[in-house]
């Protein structure tokens, strides 16, 4: 009688416990997990692989050399990670927060300082991010509608040049949608923790971007008051403690540097007085939207010519090389904005659906207004707005899949279609990088084809089929020309600081004004032999001469007067004492600055001629002084 029950007993556990195969059939990430259509995870992982493909496809063609240089420098040394010092000696920092070049210091760390080692935590931040906002979409409205948006944004051209460099817009984007999933979960766990994990991710976009980040606090703390459970003074509270965890994690660790002594720190740059407050909300934040750039600034210190953006204005963002960048589907987010809060202005104040244009309404707006009105953006700036084009988007193909049997949501949809073809083949140049002739008109062409299906599909014969094929056609029509120039910028190796469809001069201009490695290189052995055993290779006026250098060769080189030549580190009488001392002999500086601590370099040291042919960068015309270590 045992036995028999021992044998049954052994079958029964053999049924019950899975074998090796289906643990491995549970665990396959390919898998769509329980309550989700079988489509929906490998639909997914594909739209992750085309994003991962543009985004690494040719990429590294050129970094930002002065944020490589100083990742080289914190992947050299703790304190210098610690204090995102520019320079290998630690004299004086980055003008910008750490926390995106921290994971790039960390990867060259790991992999050893080459180009992919610093791009390649964009690239997986920026595959990330498409898979953080499916996820925050279909909690709102589906699969379906979180598989559109997830293509829109792979498909976004601001996006693509974004990932393929070293920029630090791919952590904060990416931390704001992780932001945005917690706020979004908190509405359904009503978990006080989730409130808080919004808060602290937040604050790690505020680490990567600083001011720039806190833009999005409205949006989560609309939604959660509009949409969350509970009386209106728990809602509050929640908001507000979102808020301070935000507060606490964007403000930890400048508390913690600005209470080191100045002595055991890097001096603070993009500040008069050593301040790393001065440096984010000045420097880096309002001052940004009436005070000179520091692009601007260091264009007045060096002569180093770089293009302006667009001035402000209310369409800076439909025309130009912004609206080559970002303006594509822009009017089609509108429209589903203005759609989708018509549609839902009786729905519950918790319809889902209403909280998703909410969400993604005002993080489009907050941002648009902000890019639009500020004194100076780079185009890279522009992929912020990106996940609520997407999110709009999608909200809107979900509200034109529900009312598809009514006319005027159809003939909304065509209009849209119209509207959105139109604006993409007026915006396309008439020549440019990748540019084909044929684009505009084929777009067009099939913009009004598919406009007219939905138009009429409820007065022909296969009435159903033929309107979920004209919907789908829509969203194709309105992605293709995104998607050429998403394409075109990854065949012929754009970045970040280039646009969709540029001039071919341009593309040229900006390679050889960032691909400078190898005018470096050729000037490294002069430089070693006249060092003559000092310390620092040399000295320059501006971190951003400084940058090549440093990335180059890894050595110290003296940065006088941070990244615009403003900063008044290292003083005259450091310098003095310095060039007694013999750290460094050779200075690299403008022929005509103003900066007495450069003035009294040229009259006392040296004077060179440039090396003919060779120049940082070659157009640029710069004056030598050899230093000799005297009273």
């Amino acid at each position: 009688m045992s036995t028999m029950n021992a044998s049954e007993a052994g079958k029964e556990s053999e049924v019950r416990s899975p074998t090796g195969w289906t643990r491995l059939s549970r665990l396959a990430f390919w898998r769509s997990p329980e309550g989700q259509p079988g489509w929906a995870r490998p639909l997914l992982l594909m739209v992750a692989l085309l994003s991962a493909f543009l985004y690494t496809w040719r990429a590294g063609t050129y970094l930002e050399v002065y944020y490589a240089a100083a990742v080289r420098s914190m992947s050299t040394s703790w304190h210098d990670f610690f204090f995102s010092a520019f320079d290998p000696a630690g004299t004086i920092s980055l003008d910008k927060l750490p926390g995106a070049f921290w994971v790039q210091a960390l990867s060259v760390r790991a992999f050893g300082i080459h180009t992919w080692a610093i791009v390649l935590p964009q690239v997986v931040e920026g595959v990330v991010a498409v898979l953080v906002l499916y996820r925050v979409v279909r909690r709102l409205c589906g699969p379906g509608a979180g598989l559109v948006a997830a293509t829109v944004l792979a498909l976004s051209p601001a996006t693509v040049a974004l990932n393929r460099g070293n920029i630090s817009d791919s952590l904060m984007v990416l931390a704001l949608l992780l932001a945005a999933d917690a706020s979004v979960a908190a509405l359904t766990t009503h978990r006080w923790r989730s409130m808080l994990l919004s808060g602290f991710w937040v604050g790690v976009a505020f680490q990567a971007k600083m001011v720039e980040a806190w833009i999005v606090l409205p949006a989560l703390g609309l939604i959660y008051l509009t949409a969350a459970a509970g009386p209106w003074r728990q809602r509050l509270l929640r908001v507000g403690a979102m808020g301070t965890a935000a507060t606490v994690v964007s403000l930890c660790w400048m508390t913690v540097v600005t209470s080191t002594p100045a002595s055991m720190r890097p001096y603070v740059d993009g500040s008069q007085d050593n301040s790393l407050f001065q440096q984010v909300f000045v420097y880096n934040g309002f001052g940004r939207l009436d005070q000179p750039s520091p692009n601007q600034l260091l264009t007045r210190s060096i002569g180093l010519q770089i293009p302006p953006p667009p001035p402000a204005a209310w369409n800076r963002l439909l025309t130009g090389s912004f609206g080559r960048d970002i303006g594509w589907l822009l009017l089609a987010a509108l429209i589903a904005l203005l759609a989708g809060l018509a549609a839902t202005r009786r729905k519950p104040r918790r319809d889902p659906l209403k909280t998703s244009v909410l969400l993604w309404g005002a993080w489009l707006l907050a941002f648009a207004i902000t890019f639009s009105f500020s004194s100076s953006i780079n185009s890279y700036y522009t992929a912020a707005l990106s996940p609520p084009v997407a999110g709009l988007i999608a909200a809107g193909s979900v509200l034109a899949w529900r009312r598809r049997q009514s006319t005027r949501a159809r003939l909304t949809v065509a209009a849209t279609v119209l509207i959105t073809v139109g604006y993409a083949a007026w915006l396309l140049p008439a020549a440019g990088t990748g540019l084909r002739p044929w684009l505009a008109p084929a777009v067009l062409g099939l913009g009004v084809v598919v406009a007219v299906v939905i138009a009429l599909s409820g007065r022909l014969p296969a009435r159903p089929p033929l309107l979920a094929t004209g919907l789908v056609g829509a969203l194709v029509v309105v992605l293709a020309v995104p998607t050429v120039a998403c394409a075109t910028m990854a065949s012929n190796r754009l970045g970040p600081f280039d646009t969709p469809f540029q001039p071919t001069t341009v593309t040229h201009e900006v390679r050889a004004f960032f691909d400078i490695a190898t005018a470096t290189s050729k000037l490294l052995p002069a430089l070693e032999q006249a060092r003559r055993g000092a310390p620092y290779l040399m000295a320059t006026q501006t971190s951003a001469l400084a940058a090549p250098f440093v990335y180059v060769s890894g050595q110290e080189v003296l940065p006088i007067g941070g990244f615009t030549g403003t900063i008044p580190e290292p003083s005259l009488a450091a310098i003095k004492s310095m060039i007694r001392a013999g750290d460094f002999h050779l200075v690299l500086q403008s022929p005509s600055t103003t900066d007495p601590r450069l003035v009294w370099i040229a009259r006392h040291c040296i004077s060179l001629p440039q090396p003919a042919g060779v120049g940082v960068p070659s157009r640029m015309r710069y004056a030598i002084h050899y230093c000799l270590p005297r009273p």
